[in-house]
């Protein structure tokens, strides 16, 4: 989900791993030479969505560290490219703790722009709850720093073994 921290510990778990980082969302954002806002602004929603499918498929498996967007996971199309690429991580915090993070965030979530951003939060987290559930791994996050999320990942990869997607 938006605001979770999912660049932030995909960075920090490929500095621990030395595996490569890659971001969709900044993937997409150099290949179409706009920020994501303004993709979503631009082409809409559903573009946005069809342009991300796009990017996946464009990938090959590697020893990497994918963060993708939050909402690449509605897509069930999506699904088998993400597993295509690897282990399917979902790194799962509560509406609250995602709301804190958000407030202190600079970052502009396009899928926010709304009056209650909080409560249009509480929803799609709601929406995409059965979507993320699909993913191989699970790991709850509860306030922790970077550091600490980073490592909580890395030891629910090293028990499932095999190549590290987020």
């Amino acid at each position: 989900m938006m605001g979770v921290g999912k660049s932030a510990v995909g960075r920090e778990l490929a500095a621990r791993t030395g595996r490569e980082f890659l971001d969709t969302d900044q993937m997409l954002q150099n290949r179409l030479g706009r920020p994501i806002a303004q993709l979503f602004q631009v082409y809409g929603e559903v573009a946005f969505r069809d342009h991300e499918n796009s990017l996946l498929r464009s990938l090959e498996p590697g020893p990497s560290i994918l963060s993708t967007g939050g909402g690449i996971v509605i897509r069930p199309e999506n699904w088998g490219e993400l597993r295509r690429l690897g282990i399917v991580l979902y790194l799962k915090a509560g509406a609250e703790e995602i709301i804190q993070r958000l407030t202190m965030s600079k970052k502009r979530r396009p899928l926010l722009e709304v009056e209650d951003w909080r409560e249009r939060l509480r929803l799609l987290l709601e929406e995409r709850e059965p979507f993320y559930r699909q993913a191989d791994l699970v790991v709850e996050l509860g306030g922790e720093g970077i550091d600490e999320a980073a490592e909580r990942v890395f030891r629910a990869f090293s028990g499932a073994g095999s190549e590290a997607q987020e």
